[in-house]
């Protein structure tokens, strides 16, 4: 599951992303939202601050490279850990997205399809956040199968993973799509550069 840390980082990157774009916080005010300590906070911020991602004064602080910050969550994000259920089904990834339990949030490549109505690129895979409460029914719509590689995979999301309308937040998006494998995340997240205006 994303670690505490790496919940700070979305919480801030999600805010530099938002319409409003925001750069200028209080560690006061993300320990609020986020249910942790201002130390808790202040340690989240050492690896950006000293690579130069973020300035921190006083009791406050400041992202000033988002490029670079979102890049340091994405080097250390381990999306396969959050792995909690894989499997083949024998169905097109447009049949797969369709048959999901509408609780799961779209991540990777549908994750992208459905926030921005495109495909950078074809895909064969689908990952899903899926609360575990929602997980036997994904289950049973989705049986466990070994005969071929998984095409399938489910995320176990954290408790502050906020979705709007089933979909991963931009920032999660992003980190998510640097960890996949497939050639084609390449594409995808080169299309989400643009589209975040990091290039």
């Amino acid at each position: 599951m994303i670690t505490k840390k790496e919940q700070i980082w979305r919480y801030i990157l999600e805010k530099a992303l938002s319409p409003e774009r925001v750069f200028e916080f209080a560690q006061k005010e993300i320990a609020a939202q986020l249910g942790c300590s201002t130390s808790t906070v202040f340690n989240a911020l050492k690896t950006p601050r000293d690579s130069g991602a973020v300035r921190v004064g006083g009791r406050g602080f400041t992202v000033i490279n988002l490029d670079k910050f979102l890049t340091i969550w994405a080097t250390r994000r381990r999306l396969m850990k959050d792995i909690v259920y894989q499997t083949h089904v024998d169905a097109p990834v447009r049949a797969i997205e369709q048959e999901m339990p509408p609780q799961v949030v779209f991540t990777g490549y549908s994750g992208y399809k459905f926030r921005f109505k495109d495909t950078p690129a074809d895909y064969d895979k689908v990952y899903v956040y899926c609360p575990s409460a929602v997980l036997p029914e994904l289950k049973k719509r989705f049986p466990r199968s070994r005969k071929k590689s998984p095409n399938l995979f489910a995320l176990s999301p954290d408790r502050h993973l906020a979705a709007s309308e089933g979909l991963a937040p931009q920032a999660q998006l992003y980190v998510d799509l640097w960890n996949l494998p497939d050639w084609y995340a390449h594409d995808y997240l080169k299309a989400l550069k643009e589209k975040l205006s990091l290039v």
